[in-house]
């Protein structure tokens, strides 16, 4: 890290940090210059936080070289992570991108459900998604069937070869899930649940991190590193879009950008939500598209065999006919891309 002291910053002020830095191990380079003095401190930044270094007299500016999210930094793992599952399917390392698509909530109507799920595996999909807990703004909305929608979207997803997606809400909840899904969902709302991230961290289980309603990609990444911290690897970032001042067309702004961002500092697989990215029906492919082209590793798509009678946000979920429509469209750029990639990568050796 380095350290830049004010411009009148006394000669004890500075010895002081300079004995706090090499008191936690840390080697230094004094740079004395005409209007400020500068350190360069080499170390293990866990044993001593910027913070503390901060609140001494005299110090201007600590800045951070190295960024702090180290387990799911390039700089710890340059290649990327690849997630796989019993059944083959892989997310990370240039796999192929897959799709996670189902409803919001899993509503009382098991054969809607189904109708979803056999419409998701005939396009190709891999994971079938749905909400058992849902987190709502209002206490008045619907806020999910729980254990009864757990063990429909188990049914469905045994009747059909797919993988379960489920959001969980709470650490209570965890032991529950378990036995009923695939993969953890933390929702946007939860991205700095820390309880919930170090939970999830002890379980071996994949997660799906979202993005938060204004979490910087830094804080993101962050939110990542509480999981892998306690012992779980299997992280997959999902981009969903943040909060913005203009909600007159979208509900969020999807972050494009922040997927190749991610994919040079973090070896982390990432995936893109353009359902909540967006909140808009005619939104979701272009949206799709945009984020496998700049390298998502997967798409979520919220699907429903009756959006207009939908539980939960209906207006942003595709009904089953125009699902596959899109779908078949989104296969087709995944294969043009898998050749290129085939090609790129042929090329090069």
């Amino acid at each position: 890290m380095i350290i830049i002291m004010e411009r009148n910053a006394a000669r004890g002020q500075i010895q002081k940090v300079i004995d706090l830095l090499k008191d936690n191990g840390f080697d230094i380079r004094l740079n004395q210059g005409e209007i400020h003095t500068v350190i360069d401190a080499i170390g293990d930044k866990t044993t001593l936080t910027p913070g503390r270094i901060a609140a001494f007299d005299g110090v201007k500016e600590v800045k951070i070289i190295r960024e702090p999210f180290r387990l799911a930094s390039r700089d710890r793992k340059a290649e990327d992570t690849v997630i796989s599952f019993p059944n083959g399917v892989k997310i990370g390392g240039g796999s192929k991108p897959v799709v996670i698509a189902g409803p919001c909530s899993v509503e009382d109507d098991y054969e809607g459900l189904l109708k979803v799920a056999y419409a998701a595996k005939e396009c190709g999909c891999e994971f079938l998604r749905g909400g058992a807990f849902k987190p709502r703004t209002s206490p008045y909305d619907f806020d999910g069937y729980g254990l009864k929608a757990l063990k429909y979207l188990k049914k469905a997803a045994e009747e059909t070869g797919l993988l379960t997606v489920s959001e969980v809400m709470d650490v209570s909840d965890i032991e529950l899930m378990d036995e009923y899904i695939d993969v953890f969902q933390i929702g946007a709302r939860n991205v700095q649940n820390f309880k919930l991230l170090h939970a999830v961290g002890k379980s071996s289980k994949p997660v799906i991190l979202k993005r938060g309603l204004a979490s910087t990609v830094r804080e993101f990444l962050l939110a990542a590193e509480h999981i892998m911290y306690n012992g779980n690897p299997n992280v997959i970032l999902c981009e969903r879009g943040i909060r913005s001042f203009d909600s007159a067309f979208t509900r969020n702004v999807m972050d494009i950008a922040s997927v190749p961002v991610i994919k040079k500092y973090s070896h982390l697989p990432i995936i893109v939500d353009p359902s909540h990215g967006t909140g808009q029906r005619y939104l979701i492919e272009p949206m799709a598209k945009a984020g496998l082209i700049v390298g998502a590793d997967g798409i979520m798509i919220e699907v429903h065999h009756d959006p207009e009678n939908a539980l939960s946000d209906g207006k942003q979920s595709l009904p089953i006919e125009m699902f596959k429509d899109v779908m078949s469209r989104i296969n087709n750029l995944n294969e043009h891309l898998h050749y290129e990639k085939a090609c790129l990568s042929s090329n090069i050796e």
